[in-house]
């Protein structure tokens, strides 16, 4: 299993294949559909994001409040394509990770491959393990969307399967 850092370089992504399990530590932001859809409202208006985009990876999830101790509560994946519409202007803009469960339109594995990302799928039902592997959690923007917040968390081993690459391999095409 790779074990890898967050923020992915570019040298980086270019060595992942779908279908490896990786192993991600680092810095990651979360965002849902609520999030994405005010994040492209902002760029519509010419507003600069409270974070930026540039080498980032973000988590489709919507954290559970945390128990006393922990840094964060449960944090299962949710369906990709709920972000389908909003994705590959994102990667346009320099997002380079996403994670979540199943499958992406053709539009996102085409921005995918044309900017150099890459996609992960978490396991669903896992939210427990996700939000174990949290170790840090700074909420960063959109506070009135509660759990669908944009969080940055720290995270250490935090695990993933390369679902499709920037070589265009897809685990769900096989």
């Amino acid at each position: 299993m790779k074990k890898l850092t967050l923020p992915l370089t570019d040298e980086v992504i270019k060595t992942l294949h779908a279908g490896e399990n990786v192993l991600l530590s680092g810095e990651l932001l979360t965002g849902r559909d609520c999030a994405h859809k005010r994040i492209c409202e902002m760029l519509d208006r010419g507003e600069e994001l409270p974070f930026s985009l540039a080498g980032a990876t973000i988590y489709y999830a919507g954290p559970c409040p945390a128990l006393e101790g922990k840094a964060c509560g449960s944090c299962g994946p949710t369906t990709s394509a709920r972000m389908d519409a909003y994705a590959p202007r994102l990667l346009d803009l320099g997002l380079r990770g996403m994670i979540g469960k199943g499958e992406r339109s053709d539009a996102v594995c085409e921005a995918i491959v044309r900017d150099g990302a890459v996609y992960f799928a978490a396991i669903g039902g896992a939210g427990a393990l996700y939000g174990n592997a949290v170790q840090k959690s700074e909420l960063v923007a959109f506070p009135d969307l509660l759990s669908e917040a944009v969080y940055r968390f720290t995270v250490k081993d935090f695990p993933c399967t390369v679902a499709i690459d920037c070589h265009g391999g897809n685990i769900y095409k096989r």
